[in-house]
């Protein structure tokens, strides 16, 4: 079985990304709801849309920030809950 992977993400508004895997399945999660639950300088800054938007996909990763500021287990991405 291969490890699991997003390779596929799109901004769908509201802080929420829509997420396609590599099995072929999909989420949408609020990423904002996480940060405004969980404050924290490091990742406030993404509660502001145009840095929200600025997420880039790595190894299989959805990330925020060079040095991976905000990153979450690609298994509870695809469960379809980060916690």
């Amino acid at each position: 079985m291969k490890p699991l992977k997003i390779i596929h993400a799109k901004a769908t508004g509201d802080l929420s990304v829509e997420l396609i895997f590599n099995d072929e399945s999909c989420q949408v999660i609020n990423v904002g709801a996480f940060i405004k639950a969980h404050p924290h300088p490091q990742y406030n800054k993404y509660l502001d849309e145009a840095e929200f938007n600025k997420f880039t996909l790595d190894d299989g990763n959805i990330v925020w920030g060079e040095d991976w500021d905000l990153v979450f287990p690609v298994e509870q991405l695809h469960a379809g809950y980060i916690a």
